[in-house]
């Protein structure tokens, strides 16, 4: 698996969307109308989500809860109270389906949820894929890439930033050991310190 993205927690969707274009990024919201989050794509390699709210609502939090799904509940909780900044990372894998990854989260007793998502974009193209929740919140989820590619192609955002460098991200070390043998992604940078996560861009 790749990075995929990486989670950017706002206190203001519009506020945060601001900032990001002041500093030269090219944004665009995920929805034509009412949209929970807003993107930085790049051309090649992870994007930016920004995030104000869980992306589901009260009652279908409460529909999960019934339904004993009380750990996706849980993630989405830890992404509404995050401090603002970037805060979490999605992973991507290579194929349409997660037969590899379960194999692995099953080989370390790993318990997860499966799930598809979909949503038309301001370019009204019907964006859809698959997701994949750890119940262990203290793994990224994952995700099968988009059945269309919404990145920009050739791209240089204004501010000369052409894609995201590296990240660096927390885990536990109990983690370490199934992480890498998830994804091999050389952006990713693991830290057992907790704390912010640190991202940089190249030129």
């Amino acid at each position: 698996m790749k990075l995929s993205h990486i989670l950017y927690k706002s206190n203001n969707l519009s506020k945060s969307v601001q900032q990001f274009q002041n500093e030269g990024f090219k944004v665009q919201y995920g929805m034509k109308h009412n949209s929970k989050n807003a993107l930085i794509y790049f051309s090649k390699g992870p994007y930016i989500e920004i995030l104000e709210k869980a992306p589901i609502s009260n009652f279908l939090m409460m529909i999960l809860r019934w339904i004993d799904k009380t750990h996706l509940v849980k993630r989405f909780k830890t992404w509404e109270n995050a401090h603002e900044g970037y805060f979490d990372i999605c992973l991507e894998n290579y194929e349409d389906d997660f037969n590899k990854e379960i194999e692995i989260l099953n080989e370390h007793k790993e318990q997860y949820f499966i799930t598809k998502s979909s949503r038309l974009d301001p370019s009204n193209r019907l964006l859809k894929w698959k997701l994949l929740f750890p119940k262990n919140i203290n793994l990224p989820f994952f995700m099968t890439y988009f059945n269309i590619d919404p990145k920009p192609k050739n791209f240089i955002h204004p501010n000369g930033i052409k894609r995201i460098n590296k990240v660096s991200y927390s885990i536990d070390n109990s983690l370490i050991l199934i992480f890498k043998k998830l994804c091999d992604d050389k952006t990713i940078q693991l830290t057992n310190q907790k704390g912010a996560m640190n991202v940089s861009f190249k030129k």
